[in-house]
């Protein structure tokens, strides 16, 4: 059973009508499917048992304690990029060999948690970032388990260039011309062991070409980097596996995936690390909102609903595609910009599109809205954040509650102390 179909007329989320839990929760409100994570998770997972693995969950993609704790479950670990992911990772019973901290500008303070919790690997992505945790693990008596993030120089064709990470210029990894120069500078150094290289090619990767051709310069790389002295144990070729948003999106080839990456793991005697986020979350969740008013003005209509840019930004930021259907169909249909409340001009979910002709008061499903959603919402406008379910067949769960009111001043200080300079 797909987690989003329409049965009765209704859309259901898994075992459940939409419109039953909206009425339960209110509106807008992030639905996420547990069948439809479970799914992904055993499609990658039989992909790769030809090699070593680990999956490491990109918590980017959704933070949800909820989530990242059923992935737990099913013998995940995951990839955070800052302190706040760390915390979120070890409150939801994730120890530290199960995490993999990134990101291009990790702080002092960052690391020293980091290696606090004995995580499993820290990608380093510059010198002066390797010095620096050097520095930090000494003053803490420990070796830093260490691996160079490489930018492999790969051009890949992304349906959005903000996406893309891998190719020369771009702020992330250390230049595939450098890297050598770096690793050398590392296995010299008393405090950090190099253990791992990695790389990221980028997101929504249509085809196998970008990790073939970065694999390729990754395993030139590791031979080299090993016969300079590292004891390499993993190799970190990130995530990028796409999800359909469109039709014409294609579902990644797993398969070949799998087996080329395999192949690779397999020749040098290493485990592979992956960190896949958008394709377990994307497609498992949904927003659900509620249609406010129906306008028509300078010849086009426009369906205003209950969630904004400060919802989903994708749409407004990266000029994303998210298919909207009425929860309960009526066959009509009507061109239309699907626009939210938030007093912005780039304030849509969707323009100049077919959509079904609803009237104020109908639910409308913004799909594949699992990745990148909430936790790139914001209070902008002082609007509170949604809330978001988890739905297990015929139940549901709040997992987190909407913010209230109270919740968006609840930082400010009505009194603050005044200091002198």
């Amino acid at each position: 059973m797909a987690p989003f179909g329409v049965r009765n007329g209704d859309l259901h989320c898994e075992g459940l009508p939409a419109e039953t839990i909206a009425l339960a929760v209110g509106t807008p409100t992030f639905v996420y499917s547990t069948e439809a994570i479970r799914d992904r998770y055993r499609q990658l997972t039989d992909a790769l048992k030809d090699c070593p693995f680990r999956v490491h969950y990109s918590m980017k993609a959704n933070g949800n304690r909820a989530i990242v704790t059923l992935l737990r479950e099913l013998g995940s670990g995951v990839d955070v990029v800052s302190g706040g992911e760390l915390a979120r990772a070890l409150r939801a019973g994730f120890r530290g060999p199960d995490i993999v901290l990134g990101g291009v500008g990790k702080t002092a303070v960052e690391l020293r948690e980091a290696l606090r919790a004995g995580v499993k690997l820290i990608n380093v992505e510059s010198r002066a970032e390797l010095f620096l945790l050097d520095a930090i693990a000494g003053e803490l008596g420990v070796v830093a388990p260490v691996g160079l993030r490489v930018n492999p120089d790969v051009v890949i064709a992304n349906a959005h260039e903000y996406i893309a990470t891998g190719a020369r210029g771009h702020k992330f990894g250390i230049e595939h011309g450098e890297a050598l120069v770096v690793a050398r500078e590392a296995i010299a150094l008393r405090h950090v062991q190099l253990v791992a290289l990695d790389m990221h090619v980028g997101s929504q990767l249509a085809t196998l070409d970008p990790y073939r051709d970065g694999l390729a310069r990754l395993m030139d790389l590791a031979r080299q980097v090993r016969a300079a002295g590292a004891g390499l144990k993993y190799l970190d070729i990130g995530g990028g596996l796409p999800v359909v948003y469109q039709d014409g999106d294609q579902e990644p080839d797993l398969a070949g995936y799998g087996a080329l990456v395999s192949r690779a793991i397999r020749e040098l005697g290493v485990e592979l690390i992956v960190e896949p986020g958008r394709f377990f979350a994307g497609v498992s969740g949904v927003l659900l909102t509620r249609v406010l008013y129906r306008k028509e003005s300078g010849g086009k209509q426009y369906v205003i609903v209950d969630a904004g840019m400060n919802d989903l930004l994708r749409p407004s930021h990266y000029d994303a595609y998210h298919r909207i259907d009425a929860a309960r169909p009526s066959g009509k249909r009507v061109r239309a910009d699907v626009v939210g409340p938030v007093c912005e001009t780039g304030d849509f979910l969707a323009l100049d599109r077919d959509v079904d002709d609803v009237a104020p008061g109908d639910l409308v499903v913004v799909h594949g809205a699992g990745a990148y959603g909430y936790v790139m919402s914001s209070n902008y406008n002082a609007r509170p954040r949604a809330a978001e379910v988890m739905v297990d067949g015929n139940q549901y769960a709040v997992v987190t509650r909407r913010e209230s009111y109270d919740d968006l001043m609840r930082l400010e200080l009505e009194d603050p102390h005044w200091r002198d300079a």
